[in-house]
């Protein structure tokens, strides 16, 4: 199964393009070498909540894609709004994920455990918000990217909810 993937930046600087976005590089990579994932829609928003709830609601609506990856905006700055932009436009919040990625990022890290990145389901797709660095990305989504063909394959239908493998 090949899952269709959005992947949405929340920064300033990479909008007004004075920063190179490596951290969309590396969830590129992991979609399509771990996952088997492909891309459908990218793009870099600041950080505006109604600028990153619409392209939400447009990588999910109009491309149809079963997995979201935010990537920036998960912080303690001000301008790090990218959970509350998330929490707006999600039907249901899947906190397990969220905490998985941080205790297997704090492994690595202890600053780990101040990222803000919520995931959530917005109709039958899964958002996932991830840090704003190549690092933070890498290590976030490596600690959930097992459990998400069988997150992605409940929640499109393919799958009841109490199989326990999928293929």
């Amino acid at each position: 199964m090949q899952w269709k993937v959005a992947i949405l930046t929340a920064s300033d600087k990479g909008s007004r393009g004075e920063r190179e976005d490596t951290s969309a590089q590396v969830i590129r990579e992991l979609v399509e070498e771990e996952l088997g994932g492909v891309i459908v829609d990218y793009r870099i928003v600041p950080d505006e909540q109604d600028e990153i709830m619409a392209a939400l609601i447009e990588m999910t609506e109009y491309y149809q894609a079963d997995l979201v990856l935010t990537t920036g905006g998960t912080g303690l700055a001000p301008r790090d709004i990218t959970p509350e932009a998330t929490k707006k436009v999600i039907d249901r919040e899947v906190p397990g994920l969220s905490e998985a990625m941080r205790m297997g990022a704090m492994k690595k890290s202890r600053q780990a455990m101040l990222s803000r990145g919520i995931c959530g389901i917005r109709d039958s797709s899964l958002i996932v918000n991830l840090p704003g660095t190549p690092k933070g990305v890498s290590e976030n989504l490596l600690a959930i990217i097992d459990q998400l063909p069988h997150a992605l394959a409940i929640l499109s239908g393919r799958l009841g909810e109490h199989i326990r493998e999928y293929r």
